[in-house]
């Protein structure tokens, strides 16, 4: 049996719908793990809200913390927020437009811009109120889940993996998905630290942000071997 060469229509068929199942099963299992917790946010559902009392009580710094620490630890938790994931995707999206990616482009402008107002709109529908530290969630009148800094941080992480999965080798695909990991646990840990989120929150903001993500790179096409993909 003889194989067309790399680079043939056909191979290039075959590799481009290969990512689609898994992302499509992953943006799934995401969305059923935002409704389930939500849905245990709406329903006062006790395991979860005493899991969730019981990590927040583990894992806050305390009200009163030194000054160094909080600042350290808002530093830890900034690249959650907006304007750093608009700071850092600004020259990427200048450069696909003076290349003409307008696919490209137009699929990166989505997913990072409208992730912050979906997330909003979901705190206002479940409707959660903040953890009550004096100087944690208590400070806050916005609401809880899930998390902004938790969906952002999971958002700027995917659309950076996606981007350059096409372009670059196995070994920087590797370290690249450890290193996205490791800076979406640690934001995530910084928002219970700093008592302004549960756990729930927090994975329902992680959920969120990554199906929102993968489900944008599907529609657009931004999956390895589609129309949106880096070449």
């Amino acid at each position: 049996m003889e194989l067309p060469p790399v680079g043939t229509a056909a191979v290039t068929r075959t590799r481009a719908t290969a990512p689609v199942p898994v992302t499509v099963c992953v943006t799934a299992l995401c969305l059923l793990v935002l409704v389930l917790l939500g849905a245990g946010v709406r329903s006062a559902f006790g395991p979860q809200l005493r899991l969730d009392a019981t990590v927040s009580e583990a894992l806050y710094v305390g009200d009163g913390r030194a000054p160094a620490l909080h600042g350290l630890l808002e530093v830890l938790t900034a690249p959650g927020v907006s304007w750093v994931r608009f700071v850092v995707f600004l020259p990427v999206l200048v450069w696909l437009v003076r290349r003409r990616s307008w696919w490209t482009a137009g699929w990166l402008v989505t997913a990072v811009v409208l992730v912050a107002p979906l997330t909003s709109l979901l705190k206002q529908y479940f409707g959660r109120i903040r953890p009550p530290f004096e100087d944690g969630g208590a400070r806050y009148e916005s609401l809880s889940f899930p998390s902004g800094h938790s969906s952002g941080i999971a958002t700027l992480v995917t659309v950076a993996l996606v981007l350059l999965w096409p372009v670059v080798s196995a070994r920087t695909r590797r370290w690249s998905v450890v290193a996205g990991v490791a800076l979406v646990v640690l934001v995530g840990l910084t928002r219970m630290w700093l008592g302004v989120h549960y756990l729930s929150d927090v994975v329902g903001g992680w959920s969120f942000g990554l199906a929102w993500t993968l489900g944008t790179a599907l529609l657009f096409g931004a999956l390895p071997g589609g129309r949106a993909a880096l070449r």
